[in-house]
């Protein structure tokens, strides 16, 4: 089957929803939520990324997250939106394995992380190459790579090691969570990532100085912050994959609609709306963000322990902290 294309436009990393009770998977709250968000217009959505506390589920239950995600949005008529999931293990070879697992609960991408528990050992550029590329060659999905230092003990690959192992023709992506613009720019010019088309950006992009003749897809370099979400697109990214997309995906997708447009000013205004609200749920972290979701969408509830509840007064702080960006939002209608 041919693989659907990654599209420029907002990403989610999506949470995983648990019974308050029993933290076991609540499965209809999985599937209303990534039917909810392909609604809003985002173009793909991540499972067992860091949102979705992938480190706290059993293989089964990771299985279950990304297959009930696929087969909700294909009821809901959302073929054309592909499912990424994470695959990080600290060997390649059960890297390898999470891969294929990946692939037959029904991911078409995945998400990898560098190894870092032996940071010493793997946290040089030759180490991190051979990594990728072994995972590469075993994976019978397309790999993107997840540059973020906070979770593996500050492994920060920079450009020019992301371009040499990215010349792999089934290395497709990365995902910049280090919130490098710089980075990102010279990646994405240097591979040729997809960008979306505005009257903003460039007539014409200089040809990639790396050449993938055999690759899978065109590259994409993702900003992994809602934060600079416009920035991302300055710098001549392809998409946002970001926590904050959750929450607030219409906003996430007018700033991609509105520079599309040419319409620059009203971009800066939404991107400084969603700035203010993401630092907000930055900070509360995933049981912030999945308490901005029960208050405004009435689901979300609790992270699975050891991550704390917010108390009732917290929630009610989170939620009053983004009222401004969240009335935006709910004035906004859904794409599909």
């Amino acid at each position: 089957m041919p693989l659907t294309p990654l599209r420029p436009g907002a990403y989610a990393p999506t949470m995983t929803f648990f019974n308050p009770d029993t933290e076991e998977l609540d499965v209809p709250a999985i599937r209303r939520h990534a039917v909810r968000l392909a609604k809003a217009g985002l173009v793909g959505l991540i499972t067992m990324g860091s949102n979705g506390e992938a480190v706290h589920l059993t293989r089964e239950e990771r299985a279950t997250v990304t297959r009930e995600t696929r087969s909700a949005l294909d009821e809901a008529g959302f073929t054309n939106v592909p499912v990424i999931a994470g695959a990080s293990e600290n060997s390649i070879r059960g890297t390898i394995e999470l891969c294929k697992e990946v692939a037959q609960a029904g991911g078409e991408y995945t998400l990898i992380l560098p190894p870092s528990y032996y940071r010493t050992a793997v946290g040089n550029d030759q180490s991190l190459y051979e990594y990728f590329t072994a995972v590469a060659d075993g994976s019978p999905i397309p790999i993107i790579m997840y540059n973020y230092p906070g979770a593996v003990a500050g492994i920060d690959m920079d450009s020019d090691l992301i371009i040499r192992i990215s010349q792999h023709p089934n290395i497709v992506g990365t995902k910049f969570t280090c919130a490098n613009t710089g980075k990102l720019t010279r990646v994405a010019t240097a591979l040729g990532a997809v960008t979306p088309a505005s009257p903003l950006a460039p007539a014409q992009r200089a040809a990639p100085s790396v050449s993938k003749p055999d690759a899978k897809h065109q590259y994409v370099a993702f900003g992994g912050i809602a934060d600079f979400s416009l920035q991302t697109l300055v710098s001549g990214g392809s998409a946002i994959l970001a926590g904050g997309a959750n929450v607030m995906p219409r906003l996430c997708v007018r700033i991609f609609n509105l520079w599309s447009e040419g319409r620059l000013a009203e971009a800066i205004e939404a991107q400084q709306q969603l700035s203010a609200a993401d630092w907000v749920l930055t900070k509360a972290a995933i049981p912030g963000t999945k308490s901005a979701i029960q208050s405004y969408y009435g689901y979300g509830g609790y992270p699975r322990r050891p991550l704390a509840r917010l108390s009732e007064e917290q929630a009610k702080e989170v939620a009053e902290k983004i009222k401004g960006a969240m009335e935006v939002e709910l004035s906004l209608k859904d794409v599909a």
